[in-house]
């Protein structure tokens, strides 16, 4: 199962990806994850995003799409894997598209993982984290909303969008998403 995972900061895709993983084995493919492998292993792509991460700016979207090139091309993302934070921008998912059209491995399915903004407030502010401050929230969130509506956009027009109910609990969000993943195969 090839699938990308689209939700807010504080929406609980760290701990429903855990529950996938467990549950259906894809590889897990976390972008801040990759980037920090590559650069602590020293491949060029990993220097080159070395030079952005470690000013504080953001990376390109062309060395994230090198990078994810090349760990969608290990032995484990055969079988299937899980994109967490990736894509983030039109360009991305269109460079992801060309990417698993040109291996004949397309995606399987695009989860959103949908919570109100006040929820997300409230779970956000109530972690207690430094940077966690109403402002910093704020712009954390309307930073996502800009981003991500033309994915959704986009991956609902291609028929690959299922947007999941994020209110309720752990378990009960993990049921949703089993539902939707078990309608594919």
């Amino acid at each position: 199962m090839r699938l990308v995972f689209i939700g807010p900061p504080g929406a609980g895709k760290g701990t429903q990806a855990e529950f996938l993983i467990k549950k259906y084995h894809p590889a897990h493919l976390s972008t801040g994850d990759m980037l920090r492998a590559a650069r602590d292993a020293g491949t060029e792509v990993g220097l080159k995003a070395n030079e952005y991460m470690s000013t504080g700016q953001l990376v390109p979207d062309q060395v994230i799409v090198d990078i994810i090139k090349e760990r969608l091309a290990q032995p484990d993302c055969s079988e299937g894997f899980l994109l967490d934070g990736f894509p983030r921008t039109i360009a991305q998912a269109e460079a992801l598209d060309e990417m698993l059209k040109a291996a004949g491995t397309p995606l399987d399915v695009v989860l959103e993982l949908r919570v109100p903004e006040e929820e997300l407030f409230t779970r956000l502010a109530g972690r207690g984290r430094a940077d966690d401050t109403p402002e910093a929230i704020k712009t954390r969130l309307v930073g996502y909303r800009n981003q991500t509506s033309p994915l959704l956009d986009y991956y609902g027009k291609k028929g690959l969008l299922k947007t999941i109910d994020g209110l309720g609990t752990v378990e009960e969000i993990f049921a949703r998403i089993e539902k939707e993943l078990d309608s594919l195969q």
